[in-house]
């Protein structure tokens, strides 16, 4: 990934606005926009933080988009778990080199890619063929051959059970993540995690209850807020809009029997 542009990368143009445009480097592709036409020609073989110029002079900065980045563009069907929640997700579930997950509802593939990126291992549970599909293109495009290696994705639905055993994780962003409780319980190990991304405080609540007549201790929900700053001289201030809800997080440790 270091090193000059080539075709076949992901490059992130930036305006002079802070808009961002995706694309993927082809031999005699262009990129086009309102403000011209840049050729790909001028961006291959150049290095991160090059300047571009379209064919109306305006300016752009390239870069490779970052996991976060390519979240936001990449092609999706299912509603993302956006990137506000991604990174307190993954330490919330102690995501790290070599962790067994299973996650269920794959989606468009956001999630099981910050934790093929931390360098677990994960199987991926999807009820539609469609999702699960996306979901493997999108790692896919975004991730090397070997992070690839660790990911696979059945067809099925985990509220009928889990066949994985001695998992390290069990994630979840399904609408009644309480039914997985009792199959988590005999899929992972003592000292495993559970968590879930649910949007209503009322999922949050049930899973709670299951949590608790279970095996599962030190359970916590938490809400993340994403507020950005103003910093421009000395005008100091936050900004105007911020990412306030999209979701909760819900995680357990599992009791020994």
């Amino acid at each position: 990934m270091a090193g000059e542009f080539a075709i076949g990368d992901k490059a992130l143009l930036v305006d002079a606005k802070q808009r961002r445009y995706l694309i993927t480097l082809t031999a005699g592709g262009e990129f086009h926009s309102h403000t011209g036409v840049i050729p790909h020609a001028d961006i291959i073989g150049k290095p991160e933080g090059s300047e571009f110029r379209s064919s109306r002079g305006s300016r752009f900065v390239g870069f490779r988009p970052r996991l976060a980045d390519f979240v936001l563009k990449m092609p999706r069907g299912a509603q993302v778990i956006y990137p506000k929640d991604l990174g307190p997700l993954l330490l919330l579930a102690d995501i790290r080199p070599g962790v067994r997950v299973l996650e269920s509802g794959v989606g468009s593939g956001a999630l099981s890619m910050a934790m093929l990126q931390a360098g677990a291992e994960v199987v991926g549970y999807e009820l539609r063929e469609e999702f699960a599909a996306r979901a493997t293109g999108n790692v896919t495009q975004f991730l090397d051959e070997q992070a690839r290696g660790r990911y696979r994705v059945e067809l099925r639905n985990c509220y009928d059970g889990i066949d994985e055993v001695d998992l390290d994780r069990v994630v979840l962003d399904v609408p009644e993540p309480w039914q997985v409780v009792k199959h988590a319980e005999r899929a992972l190990r003592p000292g495993g995690i559970i968590a879930a991304y649910t949007p209503t405080i009322l999922q949050a609540a049930h899973l709670r209850e299951q949590l608790d007549a279970g095996r599962f201790a030190l359970a916590e929900t938490i809400e993340v807020l994403h507020r950005s700053w103003h910093i421009e001289g000395q005008s100091v201030r936050p900004d105007h809009r911020m990412v306030a809800h999209t979701g909760f997080l819900t995680a357990a440790r599992l009791l020994a029997a």
